[in-house]
């Protein structure tokens, strides 16, 4: 893999960035269409040998990959901070975040379960027919592209969570660097390559690329070496990948796109009658958080009419009105933000609570507080827009029965929250229904912002959320993107993978007819 960095002093020195209202001078060279297939043939090339080395290897390889980050030290996360503005307190701690993730699934390997390894053993004498000897399990897919984010540079970047989940499912990973953030791609690439080297990968098992052609782009993704694809970030990119992955290539191919999602926040009558104020309060400082650069920022609060919502709205725009504008991620992710904003304002229906000057000259978010009905909403599906900053939007429902339909025309989205008291949940159980059949994760007395890295954790759900309702980026179940079932029929013994023999050199936990079991299969 060739540097794509061609003048790069890392740390302070290095040049400005958003944190100092500057440009960085460090100069990138954009890939070819030479440079894409090099690339490509290497990962395919390294496919079949890297597809066979063992959950112990890939483990060490992953451990070796967060030991190589965090041996960058203070230069990398001085160089996220210059090119993303985001705080060094956040960004050290999102490091810890993508270490450790690297080690769940160190950990997922080991434990082995994840290949749902399934044995039916041959029945000859059955009646009327025989059955043969048929064993299954979960197999990787190919070469994988990823797209990374650029709120995210450590976790949902290049050494992110689709990096994590698709090298421990065995493929080769390709990595297309976000332009928000190349020096960090750079630094970060590097490590995944030292940590390679280190535990004997293949050559191709990971590469990264900087393209600055959308065309070039395209191509990569219809390079049929390519098998699979892992993006995170906007409704329009995602969804040109998506269409490009799908109807462009002469073999479609899986794309597993987080997108769009508003994040809706329903709060009940029994606990606002209790805590309005401190509501109010938790709700603005998850609006507000990171200059609201989350995917799980929530964008829409739903209230019914009562004295006690009218003193919620008014401490939240109270609050709001207060919060300090924060900088946020760059120009395009700042302009963005005000022009979403303003188009959402100009909405039929729409009050502005609070919502103070365009900062975006500043890179400075000028966080907002909106209203609308729920008959509005209902009726304009312009309102459901992500607004990809520190805004949300109240809607004022008449009725239990306004909420229900109003929250019936929701999207998909990420996240479903629901704030309420034990009384509160008992009585409005057909809310609760609902959210779990538009979100992949619905709270409970709890903001959504944060995504803990864990076994259960689920971070998708239904369009435009994600391309595939069935899957996670986030936790354990991330890995099964990237695997496909594989059946062997009466296969010899001494051709079966460790998972599927006899003896189960892994001790795994397999399903041997049906029953789930760590025994080995007598001949």
């Amino acid at each position: 893999m060739q540097s794509i960095l061609r003048s790069f002093s890392p740390g302070p020195t290095s040049g400005g960035g958003p944190a100092l209202g500057t440009e960085l001078t460090d100069e990138f060279t954009g890939a070819g269409i030479p440079e894409i297939e090099a690339v490509a043939n290497n990962a395919s090339r390294a496919f079949p040998v890297y597809s066979q080395t063992t959950p112990e290897e890939r483990a060490l390889f992953l451990e070796a990959i967060g030991e190589e980050i965090m041996l960058l030290g203070d230069v990398l996360i001085n160089r996220a901070m210059l090119e993303t503005g985001l705080p060094e307190a956040r960004l050290i701690g999102e490091r810890a975040r993508t270490v450790g993730q690297l080690q769940l699934f160190a950990g997922i390997l080991r434990e082995g379960s994840w290949v749902e390894a399934v044995i039916d053993p041959a029945l000859p004498d059955r009646k009327p027919l025989p059955r043969a000897d048929i064993r299954k399990m979960l197999v990787p897919v190919g070469p994988v592209l990823v797209f990374g984010a650029s709120n995210f540079p450590f976790a949902f970047s290049t050494a992110g969570g689709d990096t994590a989940s698709a090298l421990a499912a065995g493929n080769p990973v390709i990595v297309k660097a976000h332009e928000g953030h190349l020096g960090t791609n750079e630094l970060v690439g590097k490590a995944i390559q030292d940590a390679a080297k280190r535990t004997g990968m293949p050559t191709g098992v990971f590469s990264y690329l900087v393209i600055d052609k959308i065309a070039n782009t395209q191509e990569l993704i219809k390079n049929e070496l390519i098998k699979a694809i892992g993006f995170t970030g906007s409704y329009k990119a995602g969804m040109s990948i998506f269409h490009t992955a799908t109807t462009a290539r002469r073999t479609p191919i899986p794309v597993y796109a987080e997108m769009s999602s508003v994040n809706p926040v329903v709060i009940l009558p029994e606990i606002l009658q209790q805590k309005a104020e401190a509501l109010a309060a938790q709700i603005a400082a998850s609006i507000t958080l990171g200059s609201g650069q989350f995917c799980t920022n929530p964008g829409l609060v739903f209230l019914m009419t009562s004295g006690d919502a009218t003193r919620f709205e008014k401490e939240l725009t109270n609050l709001i009105s207060n919060s300090s504008p924060t900088l946020m991620l760059n120009k395009t992710v700042c302009n963005n933000y005000y022009n979403s904003k303003k188009a959402l304002a100009g909405q039929n229906g729409i009050s502005i609570l609070a919502e103070a000057s365009d900062l975006s000259t500043e890179l400075k978010s000028a966080p907002a507080l909106l209203k609308t009905t729920a008959t509005d909403f209902i009726r304009n599906a312009a309102l459901q827009a992500e607004v990809f900053g520190p805004s949300s939007l109240i809607v004022w429902c008449k009725d239990r029965n306004e909420l229900l339909s109003a929250l019936e025309s929701l999207h998909g989205q990420l996240t479903g929250t629901v704030m309420g008291t034990a009384a509160d949940l008992a009585a409005y159980n057909e809310i609760i229904t609902c959210l779990n059949s538009k979100a992949g994760r619905v709270l409970f007395n709890g903001v959504p912002t944060g995504v803990e890295v864990c076994h259960a954790m689920v971070h998708g759900g239904p369009f435009p959320a994600t391309t595939d309702v069935r899957s996670t980026s986030v936790g354990g179940d991330a890995i099964k993107r990237f695997v496909r079932p594989l059946c062997l029929q009466d296969c010899p013994s001494n051709l079966l993978p460790p998972a599927l023999q006899n003896e189960n050199p892994l001790n795994l936990m397999r399903k041997i007819n049906g029953q789930f079991t760590t025994n080995k299969i007598n001949s």
